[in-house]
């Protein structure tokens, strides 16, 4: 069914998180976790350095599909969006961008065809970069902070650990595989299989 692909890409999926090593495994970084599921389901490694990110051109249900993980720092994920989707001519509508949420909890993930930024500023910046809200989105849920002292960057910026770290894996493959059913089965399936509670 999904194989590597030389050639054009119709789809987009964008996994959003920070490079580097401080960044592995915190709340922002759930994109990219995401991606990890990915190659792991499909048997591709994402990392051809391309549009200032780490690519892999697969083969979804018939349709090539650009993986993307920005190099850019999460603020600036839509210069690597917006680059890669105007070189490959791909509408916003099939722009998947797969990001953390922490209005979510922890584990529930919720796909949704278009929306606001939520104050995520990496949703922010792949906005102002297509030109529209209007692309679908696949958010992983990563807890609200814990008390309403807590600054929210520090929060976002903590690593997930013991059983938290499994439930977010678990929520990643599921988020992987929301996208492939959205490219597969298309937004209403995508919605009514994973956006369960």
């Amino acid at each position: 069914m999904f194989f590597r692909k030389s050639g054009g890409a119709s789809w987009l999926i964008v996994f959003l998180g920070n490079p580097g090593r401080e960044y592995e495994n915190t709340r922002h970084n759930a994109g990219f976790l995401a991606a990890d599921a990915m190659e792991k389901r499909l048997g591709v490694r994402i990392n051809k350095l391309k549009f200032r990110s780490l690519t892999a051109l697969v083969k979804v249900g018939g349709e090539g599909v650009l993986l993307l993980k920005p190099q850019t720092y999460m603020n600036l994920s839509g210069q690597a969006a917006g680059e890669a989707a105007r070189f490959y001519k791909i509408p916003p509508e099939r722009v998947i961008v797969i990001s953390d949420e922490t209005a979510l909890p922890l584990g529930r993930i919720r796909v949704r065809r278009s929306g606001s930024a939520g104050g995520h500023n990496g949703l922010k910046d792949v906005i102002a970069a297509l030109g529209t809200e209007d692309f679908p989105r696949i958010r992983l849920g990563v807890g609200g902070k814990p008390h309403e002292d807590y600054d929210m960057r520090d929060w976002v910026l903590s690593r997930f650990a013991g059983k938290d770290a499994e439930t977010i894996a678990d929520a990643a493959d599921r988020a992987a595989e929301a996208a492939l059913c959205y490219i597969e089965k298309g937004p209403d399936e995508a919605m009514n299989r994973y956006n369960q509670k």
